[in-house]
């Protein structure tokens, strides 16, 4: 599948609430993960700028439902993540219940990135929210990171066992990709993907203006 070549991308804006973001005028993919998985990283690298969403060494940043619009047609939103260290019962609550909100109601959302630290088992904080999404119908897809910090068959043994493990609840598996922004692996796969599903949609999002 030939990949998107990402010409533009731009902050539009950041929201506290679902009902805060932007038109649903367009379709979208959101990126989410557990604390320190590398989703900064990866949007950077996947929208080929360095600094367009701000990384940092402390877990927990993203607090905030971040939206970009990538070449004034697609939106890619950076979710605040789940399993977060270092914050109060109250804010961890707030964040969840922003997430449910917006996971549930966003009518234009066509896929869930869901980032995986491929370097660890998996984890049943990732599981059990995969299976929520299950329960909900949400569209996602799963996104392995770190792969450079693997060797080649240490990477294909950590993902076949995870393989394992959510075979024993679904059926088939989800999609996924295998990446690393450091060693510059899986943008045009995950690109592609991206492309495909916004052909399929072209129909039902016609072309409009910048927000």
């Amino acid at each position: 599948m030939k990949p998107l070549s990402v010409r533009s991308a731009a902050f539009v804006k950041s929201s506290s609430e679902a009902s805060q973001c932007p038109a649903p005028d367009r379709p979208e993919y959101a990126f989410i993960g557990r604390s320190n998985v590398g989703k900064s990283s990866l949007i950077n690298y996947v929208c080929g700028r360095k600094e367009l969403a701000k990384t940092s060494g402390k877990p927990g940043k993203t607090r905030l439902i971040n939206h970009y619009l990538i070449d004034e047609s697609w939106y890619l939103v950076d979710l605040p993540g789940y399993g977060y260290a270092g914050v109060s019962k109250v804010e961890r609550a707030r964040f969840n219940e922003t997430l449910r909100s917006y996971l549930a109601g966003r009518e234009n959302l066509v896929a869930l990135f869901v980032l995986i630290d491929l370097r660890h088992p998996a984890q049943k904080i990732d599981l059990e929210f995969l299976e929520w999404l299950g329960e909900q119908e949400i569209p996602f897809a799963l996104v392995f990171t770190k792969l450079d910090k693997l060797s080649g068959a240490e990477a294909n043994n950590h993902k076949q066992a995870y393989l394992k493990v959510l075979s024993e609840t679904w059926e088939p598996l989800p999609d996924y990709f295998v990446t690393s922004s450091t060693a510059k692996v899986g943008r045009e796969e995950l690109l592609g993907w991206i492309g495909g599903w916004n052909k399929a949609l072209k129909d039902r999002f016609k072309p409009l203006p910048s927000p």
